[in-house]
């Protein structure tokens, strides 16, 4: 053991001796400008500001919308996870929801101007209502400048499950006036 130990620490000095000994003159500090700041990766999402998102829930059976302020309204994969969560806050009191409670979290994916939503596991097929929630949750996320911008999208959205698909229009989802978007009407985001 104690020769292993000796002939490392000789071939770490040789190795540094080697190094040193490269031909490089020694030099005092080089002054090269101020360190990097602010660096960021091109591809990574700029920081979300809250912004109000209408989560379409139902009230006595009908589609009502319940603005919620939140942080990653931009981020359709983000609002569709929180809407499958269902009623919160507030909202409990007069909202219910067709949409299932989900173990995992659904997938999210914008191909070819479509929306797609995977539903994990043996999920049943989504009711028409349900659907609507979803939908129309979506299309009011996008006309109000989320990443999947109105003019890329065709205004369907198609749900995947084990063995099913259902597609829903955006045709049906109302026309909200400007008076829903009140701040007073909003329910915060719940915290986790």
């Amino acid at each position: 053991m104690k020769g292993s130990r000796t002939a490392a620490l000789l071939s770490g000095l040789t190795a540094a001796v080697a190094l040193t000994a490269c031909g490089v003159p020694p030099s005092g500090v080089i002054e090269a400008g101020a360190p990097a700041s602010g660096m960021f990766s091109p591809t990574a999402a700029p920081p979300s500001t809250p912004a109000t998102v209408s989560f379409f829930f139902l009230r006595d059976g009908d589609l009502t919308p319940y603005p919620r302020r939140i942080d990653d309204a931009g981020d359709i994969e983000a609002v569709v996870h929180k809407l499958f969560e269902g009623p919160a806050g507030k909202e409990t009191a007069t909202a219910t929801t067709e949409l299932p409670r989900l173990t995992d979290a659904p997938r999210v994916v914008v191909a070819d101007g479509i929306l797609f939503v995977q539903l994990p596991g043996k999920t049943a097929p989504l009711s028409r209502r349900a659907m609507l929630q979803l939908t129309c949750t979506v299309n009011h996320v996008e006309a109000d400048g989320g990443t999947a911008r109105r003019s890329a999208m065709s205004g369907n959205l198609h749900v995947l499950g084990d063995g099913w698909t259902v597609t829903q229009s955006d045709q049906a989802c109302p026309v909200l006036p400007p008076s829903q978007e009140q701040p007073e009407a909003l329910t915060p985001e719940p915290s986790d």
